[in-house]
Parts: structure tokens; sequence; C-alpha cells
């Protein structure tokens, strides 16, 4: 038979959903796969009761049903002090998953370079290299996971077409400061590029850090294409729905692509999260309180047990530093802690274009008592994992 698509070669299936699995092979406590195991908001969750006795079971609009859409424009045109037209700079997607994808593929051609910061988000590269296109990766430095100014223009200089922006990033926890957003926006613009931010963790960043909207900063509306999603900031990431915000000429192509990608994201839910679009500043408030107690509890108990680790800014993930136990492979580590400690954690190889093996990801979107458990456990990873020098 024929050989099969060469383009999967270079990468593997998900490294954190493979670890889901690993934890539900060994009833682990999943710190791996980034979902919460508390509920959505009520309001919400009573809109999706009554939606299932009313008549949203058929197909949307294809981008997006038009009070999704002007509710989503209120809330954002609000956040980013910028209006937002919910019928030609709107886009509803499956996930931030597809709008990345989409966004990817509105943007590029084959052949083309985009920009990608190190460590990145899994999917980024893979949605690089299934359209084509190539990778420039940039690093971040530790522990404050910082850019070298000169080696991102360096990058710029390689007739990039684009940048990938995670703000606030998985996996570091890095939150871009206004210093450095505009940095990257004097290279957008002195080299041409588009930025394609993803800012699923807006709303999830710690004081005295503040999230700033990359399409907002002067003359970058018209190159950025703003993907998000819903699942992080209502807990739904089961729901799978996301959306690009950009001019109407772009979003016009993202259409398109999106049209022919999935047709649409699912009616039923796209009416239930509705009223979550509604809500007043008080539940984002509250929202960063809830994740600044879970960041807290997990970062006093990891110093308590005398386990290295970053201090994310946003997000809710935090890199632990396993340099101590002397593995070659951090894979194996994170099956080993999975299997004998009980805890679920990703190997931070899989967010490094650099060769990186002494850094693993936790997340903290859990219910405190889930946090606790999990921590508990973590007490006998010195007598359970022995180092290997």
């Amino acid at each position: 038979m024929k050989k099969l698509s060469s383009r999967t070669e270079s990468f593997t299936d998900s490294v954190i959903r493979r670890m889901t699995r690993v934890c539900n092979r060994y009833g682990a406590v999943n710190l791996s796969q980034g979902f919460p195991d508390f509920e959505p908001p009520a309001a919400i969750l009573k809109r999706m009761e009554e939606v299932a006795h009313e008549d949203f079971h058929q197909y949307a609009v294809t981008w997006g049903a038009q009070n999704l859409r002007e509710a989503l424009a209120a809330k954002q045109s609000r956040f980013m002090g910028h209006p937002v037209d919910p019928n030609s700079e709107i886009v509803i997607t499956c996930g931030s998953t597809e709008a990345m994808m989409a966004a990817v593929m509105t943007v590029t051609d084959p052949g083309d370079r985009l920009i990608v910061f190190s460590p990145f988000y899994e999917n980024y590269g893979a949605d690089v290299i299934l359209v084509g296109a190539e990778p420039i990766y940039v690093p971040l430095y530790p522990p404050e996971f910082n850019f070298d100014p000169a080696e991102l223009e360096a990058a710029f200089r390689q007739n990039a077409k684009a940048l990938i922006l995670c703000n606030p990033s998985n996996p570091s926890g890095k939150v871009f400061t206004r210093e450095e957003l505009l940095f990257i926006a004097s290279l957008a613009e002195k080299y041409d590029a588009y930025v394609i931010t993803d800012e699923v963790y807006e709303h999830i960043v710690y004081e005295p850090y503040e999230h700033v909207y990359f399409a907002t900063l002067p003359g970058m509306w018209e190159r950025t294409l703003s993907c998000s999603s819903l699942s992080k900031t209502y807990s739904i990431t089961g729901w799978r729905i996301g959306y690009i915000i950009a001019p109407p000429e772009i979003v016009e192509v993202a259409k398109k692509v999106h049209d022919f990608l999935t047709v649409g994201a699912a009616a039923p839910l796209q009416e239930a999260v509705v009223p979550g679009l509604l809500f007043d500043q008080s539940y984002y408030d509250w929202l960063r309180g809830l994740y600044t107690g879970k960041r807290d509890l997990l970062l006093r108990g990891l110093d308590d047990i005398g386990i290295a680790h970053t201090v994310p800014q946003g997000a809710y993930y935090v890199l632990l530093d396993i340099s101590r136990y002397g593995f070659e492979s951090d894979l194996e580590f994170c099956e080993l802690l999975a299997r004998d400690v009980g805890v679920g954690a990703v190997p931070g190889s899989s967010f490094f274009r650099e060769p990186v093996n002494h850094l693993i990801r936790l997340h903290f979107a859990k219910k405190d008592e889930t946090l606790l458990e999990a921590l508990n456990r973590l007490e006998s990873i010195d007598r359970k994992i022995a180092p290997r020098r």
C-alpha cells in the first residue's frame, strides 16, 4: 500500500491527553490535563437544562449564533476597550484549538514561517506543521520566561509571516508585560507580520500582573487574530466553544476556513453559555480570587515538601524542577509519578523545543480537597522514586 501522509511524522499524539490516560490507568490524581473538577456557574447550568427542551438542536449559523456573537462582542468590547462588531469581527469555533488552527490556516501558505516562543502549548507546533509552514522557535528564559530582544528580532528577520503569542502562557504561567508586548508590536510592524494570540487564560492573572490584549496596542488591531475560548473562564472545557476576533477582511477568510473545518460549534451549548457572558465584573474578581487561593495552596504545599517550582503569574500551571532525581527521561519520571506516587503530571519536554527534561507541569484547576490529596501523595515522592544518579 502507498505510504500515509508524512506530515505527522515529526510529532506524536498529545502527551497531555496521553497522561490523562496514564492517570486513569493507575488511579492517580490528574494534575496533568488542565480541566476543573468543579461545576460551571449555576446560571450556565440552569440555561443548559432549559435549552434541552427548546429548539436549539439543529445547526446554528456557521460562524456562531447571533445572540452568542452579540453577547461575546459586548463582553470583549468592555474588557478590550475596543469596539468589536458581532457580525463582521467574530467567528465562533469548536474551542480555541480550532480557533488557533483556523487562524494559522487563514494567515499562512505552505512554506511560510511562523515564530513560536518556547516553551509552548504542544498544539502550536503541530498546527504549524500540519499547514505546511515552518516554525521558528524563540526561547523564553526561566525563571521569569523572558525573551531576548535580539533573538526575537533575528526570528522576524527570517521573513516570518506571523508570531504565535500565548498570553498568559501555557505552560510557564508568564504574563507578558506591556513593554514586552509593545516591543513585539514594533517588530510586527517593522517586518510586516501578523500576530496570532491565544488568550484563553485572559481572566486568570495574579496580582500585581495584568493582562494586556495585544490587538489593542497602537496599530495592532489590523494585524492581530485574537483567539480564545470560554472553556477556562467558565469551567466548561468539554463544551468546546472558542472564537477568533479580528478585522472584517481577516474574519471573512477565517469564516471560510472554519466552515470547512467543522461547520460550526454545538448549537445547544452556544445558547446555554450566553448567561455567562452577561456576568458583571464581580464574577471575574471572584474567579481571580478563586485561582489565587488554589495557586497559593499548591505552592505552599510544594514548599513544605521541598520541591522546587516556578511561581506562575497567570494561567493555572506550575513547573516543578525534578533535576535532583537524575532522570534522563521526564516522560518516564511522570509515568512513575502516576504509578507509584499517584499524581499525574506532564513531562516538560513536550513543551520545549530545547532539550529540556528536568521540568514537569502540574495544574491546579481542582477543588481544594483534590489539591490537598495530591500534596498528601507527593509527600512520599522521595521514598517512592529513587534518584537515578
